[in-house]
């Protein structure tokens, strides 16, 4: 269940970047209907998960809340893996 999105929020677009290794595409969705509970549906965003060839990298989840084309908010989260 997604909380804290923006009123009149239409769409979110998930995407997971390896800061270390940025040409590697980890994955996320494209943009996703949301309905008024925050429920997400299984399955319905796809990523590789970290998996840092033995060293430590820093890993960046971005989410976008869009209402039509217009960016309402942008959430980050940041984490290192392994730790």
């Amino acid at each position: 269940m997604l909380r804290g999105v923006p009123e009149g929020t239409t769409t979110v677009q998930f995407k997971l970047k390896d800061r270390d290794a940025p040409r590697y595409n980890h994955g996320g969705s494209k943009r996703l209907k949301i309905s008024g509970d925050g429920q997400l549906p299984f399955g319905v965003f796809k990523y590789k998960s970290p998996c840092p060839p033995g060293e430590v990298h820093t890993y960046e989840w971005t989410a976008t809340a869009r209402k039509g084309g217009k960016v309402l908010a942008k959430a980050t989260a940041v984490r290192k893996y392994p730790e």
